[in-house]
C-alpha cells in the first residue's frame, strides 16, 4: 500500500515536496536532491513524519 510522505529541507526546515512510497518494499527513509525555493539551492530533502 502506497502512502503519502512529505520531504523537508535540512537547512531551512521547510516542507516543500510531497511524494508517495510503498511502505512494504521501502522501509527506510527516502532522500532526494531537490531545489529549495527558500534556500535558493539544491539540498538533500529527507522524509519526515
Amino acid at each position: 500500500m502506497r502512502e503519502i510522505i512529505t520531504l523537508q529541507c535540512p537547512d531551512c526546515k521547510n516542507r516543500n515536496y510531497s511524494t508517495t512510497k510503498n511502505k512494504r518494499t521501502t522501509t527506510g527513509r527516502l532522500e532526494f536532491q531537490k531545489f529549495c525555493n527558500t534556500c535558493r539551492k539544491h539540498t538533500p530533502h529527507k522524509e519526515t513524519k
